[in-house]
């Protein structure tokens, strides 16, 4: 009896188990949900510690966009958002060039006279001495960039602030540009000429926008997951492949959408893709060349620059030669978009507009902060504003109030993520 109990017991022991399912992958809703943990995680240790990157103004630009379209529907409309895309150009383009040097701790104060110079240069050149339009326009740009250097190269060697020695380039480019336009005051471009084109010209096939925002968004891709092998070889922080594809995915999401809505009114400005072309080759340099780690290096310690054996008078001299670039080839745009210059080019809200654009989109007044779409950030939520008073007839009172504002709170926060950077040691 017990041996038999003891047989049926061992058969109990040594039967076969049931084959067992193996591992089991994670569902694509599970997947998702630990992307949307991780990346919530990153969220708040990078709020914590003062990193606060694009997210303020990318809530204020859609504070502003919900407001003026329930006020008017017309603001979301293809038109005016074509529109809008053009008017950013300019300043934008200005914007871009105030970006380095504010990453170096310092503030150019001239771009505004200089923007107006080589319009006039060019105009000059083109329209009353006959000047082929390719040829005025290189020696347009040229001016700015000498005008730039010669400040930069000024500021390194007699350690001067930026501001101090650009204020008087303010004044003395301001003089230049009305002496150059002479008593009659205005020139008017050629309508129909290259420089007229810049703003006036859109790709009307729709294959152009949605060819843009598909090549726009692979690079993002390309670039995004290079850096990730690359940090992962090295054993630094890496994001993960999950969180890359979400985020290109919301990049192609809104990229796309912006293509539909071009080519439902005129298509894509030529205006724009320079600007965007010219913005991502900036941010390449200042984020993957050594000399963007020297600008960064700068607007860190620049004391600790030196004593780091960096180049300090080249690096310095070279953001204040593309800051007076970017204005060269802004103020051209700017010219383009009313095909004429007088002698209020470069004038009136330009410069802070400008210079509110840099800071309102992220770039950081205390330096070694900040990247060129920065400046596109910044410059769509101040055009956005103006566009949206002109839609809804407001005074042009409350747009600067309001401006100010969003300018004010713009310097608040970075002040505040200054100060939780150093009590984190980050700064």
């Amino acid at each position: 009896m017990v041996k038999g109990m003891e047989s049926s017991a061992d058969s109990t022991r040594t039967a076969p188990a049931a084959p067992t399912a193996g591992p089991r992958r994670p569902s694509r809703r599970a997947a998702l949900g630990e992307v949307l943990e991780s990346g919530v995680a990153v969220l708040r240790r990078k709020l914590s510690a003062g990193e606060l990157g694009s997210l303020p103004v990318v809530l204020v630009l859609a504070a502003v966009w919900i407001t003026f379209q329930s006020l008017n529907s017309s603001f979301l409309s293809p038109r005016n958002l074509s529109n809008l895309s053009v008017d950013i150009v300019g300043t934008g383009l200005i914007a871009v060039g105030i970006v380095f040097v504010l990453l170096i701790g310092e503030l150019d104060l001239s771009v505004g006279s200089i923007s107006g110079l080589a319009a006039a240069v060019f105009a000059v050149l083109n329209v009353n001495n006959g000047v082929p339009e390719w040829l005025a326009l290189i020696a347009a740009v040229l001016a700015g960039t000498v005008a730039g250097t010669v400040q930069g190269y000024s500021v390194a060697k007699t350690r001067v602030p930026a501001f101090v020695v650009t204020l008087a380039g303010l004044l003395t480019f301001n003089g230049v540009m009305l002496y150059i336009l002479g008593t009659n005051g205005t020139v008017n471009l050629d309508e129909t000429g290259l420089v007229a084109k810049l703003t006036s010209h859109y790709f009307t096939n729709d294959a152009a926008a949605y060819g843009l925002a598909a090549v726009g968004t692979g690079l993002v891709f390309l670039v995004s997951q290079q850096d990730r092998r690359r940090r992962r070889m090295m054993g630094m922080p890496h994001r993960s492949l999950q969180g890359i594809v979400v985020r290109t995915a919301i990049l192609a999401a809104v990229a796309f959408t912006a293509a539909y809505l071009l080519n439902r009114f005129q298509g894509l400005p030529l205006a724009l893709l320079i600007f965007l072309v010219m913005v991502a080759g900036l941010d390449i340099v200042l984020r993957r060349t050594h000399y963007g780690r020297q600008v960064y290096a700068l607007g860190g310690s620049i004391e600790a620059a030196r004593r780091a054996s960096l180049n300090v008078t080249g690096v310095q001299t070279a953001v204040l030669a593309v800051s007076g670039t970017m204005a060269a080839i802004g103020g051209l745009f700017l010219a383009s978009r009313i095909t004429s210059v007088s002698q209020g080019a470069g004038s009136g809200l330009l410069l802070l507009n400008a210079i509110a654009a840099a800071v309102i989109g992220g770039t950081s007044l205390f330096g070694g902060r900040g990247t060129t779409w920065s400046a596109v950030l910044g410059m769509l939520v101040i055009q956005s504003i103006a566009s949206g008073m002109v839609i809804t007839d407001t005074p042009t009172a409350v747009q600067f109030m309001i401006t100010g504002g969003v300018l004010f709170a713009a310097v608040v926060i970075d002040a505040l993520a200054r100060r939780s950077q150093e009590a984190h040691g980050r700064a």
